[in-house]
């Protein structure tokens, strides 16, 4: 069984997920289809995410692709998590993680007191009101007078495809949607394409290609399934799959035969730095994290739920935090993980600059934090901005 150094196959993941200076494009749905989806819980997090793997991006690029061209869609995909899919993607996710929401929905409207029948009532009342427009919650409760919670009505039909996440009633930081028909968007998307173990077979072939080398356990539980429909899947991909070591760690990887040879020379590239925001694919996307993380620092990176906060990488390792705070004084925030070099402080400065332009408009101070609170010592939510009260 073969055997790599991190490095190498952290380069190796940095350039397959487009966060290396040779590997950046302005293809946003090859992005998106190469991720297996932009992780989409947050409202700005699909921008940034796209912003540090494209070589000028702007928010209405994905805009574009979302609301006018139709390209993407935001959907209830791996591990009930929302994503920003293709519609390629979308037909491949909604076979198998439709049965994630399932038992989800009779339970969720039963805790909400709304009958079966209240809820087919209700969603068909609210697939009328949406025929020829797009409303937002608000809008939908103040056209069907109802005492029942519309909100979950909403969400489970939005997990049904009978509705679809538009854009913001403003800008692209407000979480309040705007909702339309699924069909209006996707006319001629065909969710019955595939059925579920066809599903399972590409998206699971999908992401080893895309994330490989990963672990057994990396697979269930990023993809949601269990390993009893696992196995058959890696049977079938047997040929075109090996196992490999990496040093110093205690797994085997699976690995795509057909990167082999991109492995070579790797160590041997320019430094890369990055800034990645919250819960981004390349540090949501495994479940053994030894690799990217150093254990004894796991509370600073990852909160009690195992979300990942905004940080900075070195050659794909985590060696810090960044954090844009706006009030009382707008300021990008850093703390470091380990001491760095001056080298690789001026590309993290600069990487920083650039993204704070991105999110607020203008260029920020920066400012280096000597402490910071444990994201496990945090309240819930506390992720979301790790820096804030840190000095």
């Amino acid at each position: 069984m073969q055997e790599f150094e991190k490095l190498t196959i952290n380069k190796l993941i940095l350039s397959k997920q487009h966060l290396t200076k040779d590997s950046k494009l302005n293809n946003i749905l090859k992005i998106t289809e190469d991720l297996c989806g932009l992780h989409a819980t947050g409202t700005v997090e699909p921008y940034i995410q796209l912003f540090v793997r494209t070589l000028n991006f702007k928010k209405q690029d994905l805009d574009a692709e979302l609301y006018t061209k139709k390209t993407l869609g935001k959907i209830r995909g791996m591990r009930k998590t929302l994503f920003i899919l293709t519609k390629e993607l979308m037909q491949i996710v909604y076979p198998f993680a439709r049965n994630f929401t399932l038992n989800r929905e009779e339970k969720y409207l039963e805790y909400r007191n709304i009958s079966l029948k209240e809820y087919d009532a209700l969603s068909r009342k609210i697939l009328d009101l949406l025929q020829n427009r797009e409303l937002s919650t608000r809008q939908i409760k103040q056209q069907i007078n109802s005492k029942k919670d519309l909100v979950a009505i909403i969400s489970i039909m939005c997990d049904q495809m009978l509705l679809i996440r538009g854009k913001p009633v403003s800008s692209w930081r407000d979480r309040r949607l705007l909702y339309t028909p699924f069909k209006k968007y996707f006319p001629n998307l065909n969710l019955s394409k595939y059925s579920e173990n066809e599903a399972l077979n590409l998206i699971i072939k999908k992401y080893i290609r895309s994330y490989g080398p990963a672990t057994i356990d990396d697979i269930v539980w990023w993809s949601g399934i269990t390993k009893t429909k696992l196995k058959p899947i890696l049977t079938n991909l047997e040929t075109e799959v090996t196992t490999i070591r990496i040093s110093n760690l205690n797994h085997k990887y699976l690995f795509p035969l057909t990167d082999l040879n991109l492995l070579e020379n790797r160590s041997a590239q320019e430094s890369t730095v990055n800034l990645l925001p919250l819960l981004d694919p390349y540090m949501m996307g495994y479940k053994n994290r030894e690799r990217y993380v150093d254990i004894n620092k796991y509370e600073y990176i990852f909160d009690r739920s195992g979300n990942a906060t905004q940080v900075i990488l070195q050659d794909g390792f985590v060696i810090g935090i960044w954090d844009v705070i706006l009030k009382p004084k707008p300021t990008c925030k850093l703390y470091f993980l380990k001491e760095i070099d001056d080298t690789i402080l001026k590309k993290v400065n600069s990487k920083a600059r650039k993204l704070s332009k991105f999110i607020t408009g203008k260029e920020l101070e920066i400012h280096i934090c000597k402490s910071m609170v444990p994201l496990t010592e945090k309240t819930m939510g506390g992720f979301m901005s790790p820096l804030k009260n840190s000095k």
